[in-house]
Order: structure tokens, then sequence, then C-alpha cells
């Protein structure tokens, strides 16, 4: 017991070792990861300068849309180029307290956009179910109101689970078997018994989680009922098309995570467990602004005529 809290007092820092396998592989993760983070910056860049300078995105669809991109950028910058400089320099330290602020803004960012992707289920729904009080609805005021409960509750959420995870006692060596400091792996090095307060923080969450899910759900139970009552096909899929990218930002984000958690509850680390939390910490930010840029004319549009407008300044 006294060796075990010698243990506790000595964790000043942690040990990240994240990339698998040698010097060759180690260096196509870290180019991989490099040139994933630089397009992501990239992209969520572009949809919120786009949404910002276009007259014809500022509607609370695109207001959203921009808060996602920022909490994307946000969330990949984090973990990516702490875990760049760590492979680069070749040292796998990260102090305690920028664990913890890690798992914090992990978590935040992580609670934040999950909240907005609800607020935008809820825009699409008054959209479609409501056309002709939508504006009364989602007004500018109730539009900004959204968005910062989003990010208070997203900030209550990463509070939440910093506190639980550092109330633990660690035991063992102080080394953390992924690229960033997440949860299930710091689990792993507390004392025994000592991670019920952060298990109950988690089933709470997941439950709280579930009812936004079911909530969501039924919105959109709504919005088919709504779209399949349009008696023209061309009318059906163009009112279906705006929901799309929404659908598919809401599998990604649930599915990457729900797996990702799912091969945590291993006991021993391994590469498969490195590979999920790659998947649910860089596909979701990454390919959030390919999906809505793809599928959505209006942001194509203010896209080309930027270009357009570049091209005929030329001399």
């Amino acid at each position: 017991m006294t060796e075990s809290l010698n243990n506790m007092t000595d964790y000043m820092e942690f040990l990240l070792i994240g990339y698998p396998g040698g010097q060759v592989l180690q260096t196509l993760c870290v180019t991989l990861f490099f040139l994933i983070y630089v397009g992501t910056l990239m992209g969520n860049f572009l949809i919120i300068i786009l949404t910002t300078i276009d007259q014809h995105l500022q509607t609370p669809m695109y207001f959203f849309l921009k808060n996602l991109s920022l909490i994307d950028i946000c969330y990949i910058s984090v973990t990516v180029p702490k875990s760049i400089m760590n492979s680069v320099t070749n040292t796998h330290s990260i102090s305690f307290l920028g664990c913890v602020l890690q798992v914090f803004c992990v978590i935040f960012l992580a609670g934040t956009e999950f909240a907005l992707l609800l607020v935008m289920s809820y825009d699409r729904y008054a959209a479609i179910c409501f056309p002709l009080h939508y504006e009364a609805i989602m007004n500018r005021g109730a539009c900004v109101q959204m968005v910062v409960a989003a990010w208070l509750s997203g900030c209550f959420y990463g509070s939440l689970h910093a506190t639980g995870t550092f109330s633990v006692h660690f035991c063992g060596p102080n080394v953390v078997h992924q690229f960033f400091c997440d949860i299930p792996s710091l689990l792993r090095l507390a004392c025994f018994r000592d991670q019920i307060l952060e298990y109950v923080f988690i089933i709470t969450s997941c439950c709280f989680a579930f009812i936004c899910f079911t909530l969501m759900t039924i919105s959109y139970v709504h919005i088919f009922t709504i779209i399949l009552k349009i008696p023209s096909v061309q009318g059906r899929f163009k009112i279906f098309s705006t929901c799309v990218p929404h659908l598919t930002v809401v599998t990604l984000f649930l599915s990457s995570g729900f797996v990702a958690y799912l091969g945590s509850t291993t006991k021993s680390p391994s590469s498969l467990n490195l590979f999920m939390s790659v998947f649910y910490s860089l596909l979701p930010p990454s390919l959030n602004p390919v999906i809505y840029s793809l599928r959505n004319s209006d942001v194509k549009m203010a896209l080309y005529k930027i270009l357009g407008e570049k091209m005929t300044a030329r001399p």
C-alpha cells in the first residue's frame, strides 16, 4: 500500500507510447498524421471563411456548421501536434498538468460537438416540419443561445471526467499506451477500485447521451414522415439531401466513438486499441468538411465564386 502511494506521488509526468513498430513505421505514421492534420485545418478553416464572408451562407444551419468546424480544429489540435512533436524530438513525456488538460479538452470538445449535432438536428426538424415558423423559431438570439449552451455543456462534461479520472491513485508504471492521454488508458494505471467514481460518471454520461440520441432519432422520424408526404420524387430528394450531411456526420461521430471505447474495454494495450483511438480522434474532424462541402451545393457555389473572383482578378 505504501509503495502504491509513493508511485502516485511520483507521477509528475506520463510517457506516451503511441506509434507502434520500428523507425520506418513511426516515420510513416508521423507523416500521415501531419498530412491529415494540415488537410483538416485547411478544410475546416475554408468552411469558416466561406460561412463568414458569403451572404448566402448566413443561415442558422451554416452558423452551426461554422461552430462545428471550429470545434474540429480545436479537437484535432489538442492531440496531434503534441504527438508529432514527441516523435520528431524522440521524447515521449507529457507533464501531469498537460495530461489533465488533454483529457479535459478532448472530452470538452467531444461533448460540445455532440451537443451541437443535437442542435443541428433540431434545426433540420424546425426547417422541414415547421417551414412557415422557421425564422421565428431559429432566430439569431435562439441560435446563439443554443450554441452557448452546447459549449457550456461540453465544458461541464469535460470538467466532470477530468475530475473523475485524476481523482484516482495511480499505481505501477506511468506509461500510457496511446499517442495522447485518453481516459481508458489512464484508468488502466489506476489502483484497484479507485476507478469507481469515473465509471459512475461514464455510465451517467452514456445515459444522458442515449437520451440525446433518442431525441435526435425522434426528430428524424418526424422529418422522414414529412418527406414521405411530399408528392414529387424531386421534392422528396431535395429535402432529404439537406439532411444527408448531418446524418452522415452523426453516424461517423457516434460509430467512431462507440468502436473506440468498445475496444478500450480490453485489459491489455494493443495495436488495435491504438488504431481505434486514431479512428475516433482523427476521422470525424478530417471528414466533416469533406462531407459538408461535397454534399452541399451552396458551399460549393460559394467556393466557386471565390475562386472565380480570384481568377478574373489576375492580369
